[in-house]
C-alpha cells in the first residue's frame, strides 16, 4: 500500500501562469448566479434614437407657429417697443443692471431673457420678421426636453419609462404657452439651465471632479439670472440628491456644493441689488394673498392630468377645480394600486412640484392676477417624477403595449395642443379666447375691446371692464384711443391724461399730440412728440408727424435736424422736403 502513495515527481505536469489565472477565472465566473451575470443585459424593450423621436415630435406639434404672429401680451413691447434697444450689442450688459419691462419702474430682474431678444434680432428678427423667433422658442423646448431625458436616466428612471415621460412632457398642451408664445421662452431657458445645473450637480456628487463642480455652479448663475424661480433650483438638488439618489447630505463633496450654491445666489443677490429696479412688493402683500392663492395647486394639477380647461390668459376665478380634485383623487389611487411604490420618490417628486410652483403663490394679485400655464414647465417635472411608482406605467402590459399607451395619449394631447396653439397665431384670436375663457378679467376684456372693429360692441366691452375694475392698468388709454377712431379727439383727452398721471405709459403721448393739434396748441403737440420718441425712437408715424409739424409752424432749423435724425435711423425723407429745406 505504501508503494502505491508513492509518485514520480519528474513526470509532473506543470501548468502555464495565463492558464492558471484562466482556470481560476472560469472557476470564479460559473460560481456567480445568471441573474448577476447579466445584469447588464439590456432590460426590455427599447426606444431606438429616443432623443431623435422627442425632437421630432417637437417640430411636428409646433411647425405650425412658425407662421405665427404677435399676441400683443408683452411680445410687442419685447419686439417693437425695444428695437432700438435690441439693435445695440452694448445692451448685452446693460440688461444685467436694468429692470425688464422698464429700466427702473419694474420689479421684474429677467437679463437673459433681454439678452436673447438682442441676440434674436441679431439673426434677422422683427416686427416683419417673425419666424425667427418661433424657430428658436421651438429649439429651446427641444433643448430641454433632451436634459429632462438625461435627467430622468441620471435619477435611475427606467429607459421607456422616461422615454414615455419625456414625450409627454414635449406635446403636452398645457405647456404650449412657453413655446407658442414669444416671451414665453424665458420659462424653457430657465429650463435648460436648471436641468443643465441638476445633471452636473449629480454628476459632481458622484465622480467628485472638479469640472462637474464648476458647470454646475455656472448653469446654477444662467439660472438665477433667467428667472428668479431658479432660488429653488438649489432645494430641488438637494431633495434628488438626497431623498431619490440617497446620497449622503453630509458627505465632503456635497458639502462642497451646498457652500458653491450658497455663493452663486450671493453673488445673483449682489448684482440685482446693484440693477436699477424698483420692488415695492412689501411682506404684507405677500402673505395677505398667499393663502387664498393655494388653491392654484388644485387647478394646475387638474390641467397635467386633464389638460381641457386650458385658457390663454387664464385667473383663479375663472378656472374650475374639480378636475383637479379628480386628478389628485386618481393619482393616489394609481399609486396606491402600485404594491412596490416608493414614497420616498412619491414624496420627493411631490416636493419638487411644490417647489418650483412656490414662486407662483408669492405673487400678490396687485402686480399679476394671472395664473399663466407657463409657469407650469418645471414644476410639472415632479408629477412626472411621481409616475413610475403608480400602475399608470407598471402594470400588466408588456414594453411594446405600455409605449403603443403613451403614445396614443401623446397624440391625444398633441390634438389639444394643436387647438390650444391657434390662440396665440395673431391678436384678435388672443384676446377673444382670453375674454371668453377668463370673463371675470378686467384687462382681457378691455385687450379684446380695444381690438374690436364694431364700436357698438367694443363699447360695450370697455364698459364692462370699467364695472369690472375701474382701477385697471390702461383701461384709460384704451378708452382714449377708441374715442379717437371715433373722432371724439377732444373728448379722448381726459382719459389719456388720467392714464398718463396714473401708469406714465409713454404710447399716451402719441396720442395726446393729436388732441393738442386739434386744439391748435403746436408747441404742445411738439412736447408730446418728443417725449414720445425718446421712448420709441424708431417710430415713423412720429417721427413723420414731428417734422411735418416743425415745417408747418417755419422752424426750419429744428426741421433740418429732425430730417439728420431720421437718416440716422434709416428712415426715408421725401425728396420734395429735402428740397424745400435746402438739404
Amino acid at each position: 500500500m505504501a508503494g502505491d502513495l508513492n509518485f514520480d515527481v519528474s513526470k509532473k505536469k506543470t501548468i502555464p501562469p495565463e492558464q492558471k489565472n484562466a482556470a481560476t477565472l472560469n472557476a470564479a465566473t460559473s460560481a456567480i448566479p445568471k441573474a448577476t451575470k447579466e445584469i447588464n443585459k439590456p432590460q426590455g424593450f427599447r426606444v431606438p434614437y429616443p432623443l431623435l423621436w422627442l425632437a421630432l415630435a417637437a417640430i411636428i406639434v409646433y411647425f405650425p407657429t412658425f407662421s405665427f404672429g404677435l399676441t400683443d401680451l408683452d411680445d410687442s413691447i419685447f419686439i417693437r417697443d425695444f428695437h432700438a434697444y435690441n439693435e445695440n450689442l452694448q445692451n448685452l450688459i446693460t440688461s444685467f443692471q436694468r429692470g425688464l419691462f422698464d429700466a427702473v419702474k419694474d420689479p421684474y430682474y429677467r437679463p437673459l431673457f433681454l439678452d436673447s431678444m438682442i441676440l434674436n434680432n441679431l439673426v434677422g428678427g422683427n416686427v416683419q420678421n417673425l419666424t425667427s423667433y418661433h424657430v428658436i422658442n421651438v429649439l429651446f423646448h427641444i433643448l430641454s426636453v433632451i436634459l429632462l431625458y438625461k435627467l430622468f436616466r441620471k435619477l435611475e428612471v427606467k429607459e421607456l419609462h422616461a422615454f414615455i415621460l419625456c414625450l409627454l412632457f414635449t406635446v403636452h398642451p398645457v405647456l404650449s404657452q412657453a413655446v407658442a408664445w414669444i416671451p414665453g421662452r424665458n420659462d424653457t431657458l430657465l429650463a435648460i439651465f436648471t436641468f443643465s445645473f441638476l445633471l452636473y450637480s449629480i454628476n459632481y456628487s458622484a465622480t467628485g471632479k472638479i469640472k462637474n463642480l464648476a458647470l454646475s455652479a455656472l448653469f446654477l448663475l444662467l439660472a438665477y439670472f433667467t428667472k428668479e424661480t431658479a432660488v429653488f433650483a438649489a432645494p430641488v438638488a438637494f431633495v434628488l440628491l438626497v431623498f431619490v439618489l440617497q446620497k449622503k447630505w453630509n458627505t465632503r463633496l456635497n458639502l462642497i456644493q451646498y457652500a458653491i450654491w450658497a455663493g452663486c445666489f450671493l453673488l445673483w443677490f449682489l448684482v440685482r441689488a446693484s440693477a436699477t429696479i424698483q420692488t415695492n412688493i412689501t411682506p404684507t402683500q405677500i402673505a395677505r394673498d398667499f393663502i387664498p392663492r393655494l388653491p392654484l395647486i388644485i387647478q394646475y394639477i387638474g390641467k397635467v392630468f386633464i389638460p381641457v380647461n386650458l385658457s390663454v390668459f387664464p385667473i383663479q376665478q375663472d378656472t374650475v377645480y374639480y378636475y383637479g380634485i379628480i386628478s389628485v383623487v386618481l393619482l393616489a389611487l394609481a399609486a396606491y394600486l402600485y404594491k412596490r411604490r416608493n414614497l420616498r420618490i412619491i414624496f420627493s417628486g411631490i416636493g419638487v412640484f411644490l417647489l418650483f410652483l412656490l414662486p407662483v403663490l408669492f405673487v400678490p394679485n396687485n402686480l399679476n392676477e394671472q395664473s399663466f400655464e407657463h409657469r407650469l414647465y418645471l414644476p410639472i417635472v415632479g408629477i412626472l417624477l411621481v409616475l413610475p411608482q403608480t400602475i399608470l406605467l407598471n402594470n400588466k402590459l408588456k414594453d411594446k403595449q405600455l409605449l403603443a399607451c403613451g403614445i396614443a395619449v401623446a397624440c391625444i394631447f398633441s390634438f389639444i395642443n394643436f387647438r390650444h396653439q391657434e390662440s396665440f397665431a395673431d391678436t384678435l384670436s388672443f384676446w377673444t379666447e382670453a375674454a371668453e375663457t377668463s370673463p371675470h378679467s378686467a384687462y382681457a376684456t378691455m385687450m379684446l375691446a380695444a381690438r374690436e372693429d364694431d364700436h357698438q360692441r367694443s363699447y360695450q366691452l370697455f364698459r364692462k371692464a370699467y364695472q369690472l375694475n375701474p382701477k385697471e392698468k390702461y383701461l384709460n388709454y384704451y378708452y382714449g384711443v377708441m374715442l379717437q377712431k371715433q373722432d371724439s379727439v377732444l373728448q379722448s383727452e381726459k382719459y389719456l391724461l388720467a392714464e398718463k398721471n396714473t401708469s406714465d405709459y409713454y404710447e399716451c403721448d402719441f396720442y395726446l399730440a393729436r388732441v393738442a393739434l386739434v386744439k391748435k396748441d403746436f408747441n404742445g403737440a411738439a412736447n408730446y412728440l418728443q417725449t414720445y420718441l425718446k421712448r420709441d425712437p424708431h417710430n415713423e408715424i412720429a417721427n413723420n408727424n414731428l417734422l411735418l409739424l416743425y415745417m408747418d409752424t417755419q422752424q426750419a432749423a429744428k426741421a433740418k435736424e429732425q430730417v439728420k435724425q431720421m437718416q440716422r435711423l434709416g428712415m426715408t425723407v421725401p425728396p420734395q422736403i429735402l428740397q424745400r429745406l435746402g438739404l
